[in-house]
Order: C-alpha cells, then structure tokens, then sequence
C-alpha cells in the first residue's frame, strides 16, 4: 500500500517533480525524500535555494501524512495549514528530508474517527551527504473525511 502512495504522490504534485525531489520511502507516519543539487535550483551562491529547500521538507511531510492514513486516504481531504523551516546551514549536494507526524498513525486515525478531522504536525529534517542538519521544517496538517 505504501508503494502505490509513493507512486501517486511522485505525479500528484507536479510543481515537486519540476523541483526535482525524488519520494525514497513512505511508512506510517514517516517519509524519506531527496533533492539532487543542479544549476536549476541553485541561489546566487551556488547552493540549494530556500525555495527548493522548502519544496522537498514539504514533500517529506505531505508523504508521512499519507503514510499515517494509509487505510483511510482515498476518503480524505488533507491540507498542509501552515508552515515553517529554519535554514541552518548552507545547502550543497544531495539534500535529504526525513520527515515524521508528532503522534503515531493509529492515534491520528482514532482522533479521526472520533472527531471526523484531526490536526496534526509534521516535523523535517534535512540533511546533507554527510548528515548535517542543513534546514529544520514544521508543517501543520488538518486531515477531514471528505
């Protein structure tokens, strides 16, 4: 089931595809993507822009909500509410999000089902090859049945 959600979200969200960010796993609550640096997404210092930047922490997190809802999600409208990233360190190479809900997947779904929405936050990281923390991203999420 995780399998077809990535194969989906890597064509749902075409502004993503054009970025370049790559969708590597999806599990219950957690996603893995990537972003390869290129003259396209470079700044004028020749690192990854901010806005790429945020592209792939965005992708990470919109893929870990669809993980946490993996039973549910064709019968649900979620929405990214409101976001934020603090940019730590500059940007080279391949750039890693890891991304995870702030409750497990079942406590989420029970919310759900009890109050018919659930909000929630999605927390980022993103790192270089070598592991360093390059950016840092909060994504909030409201998740309703349609």
């Amino acid at each position: 089931m995780y399998e077809m959600i990535k194969s989906h979200l890597a064509g749902a969200v075409p502004f993503a595809i054009t970025t370049g960010v790559t969708l590597l796993d999806i599990g219950a609550g957690e996603a893995t993507a990537s972003l390869e640096q290129r003259p396209e997404v470079n700044n004028h210092i020749a690192s990854l822009h901010a806005g790429a930047l945020f592209t792939l922490g965005e992708a990470a997190s919109g893929a870990a909500m669809s993980g946490a809802f993996v039973e549910q999600l064709l019968q649900l409208r979620p929405i990214a509410t409101d976001a934020s990233i603090d940019y730590v360190k500059i940007a080279k190479g391949t750039i890693t999000a890891r991304a995870k809900t702030s409750e497990p997947g079942p406590d989420l779904v029970a919310r759900l089902a009890a109050d018919g929405k659930v909000r929630f936050q999605v927390d980022v990281t993103l790192s270089n090859e070598s592991d360093q923390e390059v950016a840092r991203m909060k994504v909030g999420w409201l998740v309703s049945a349609r």
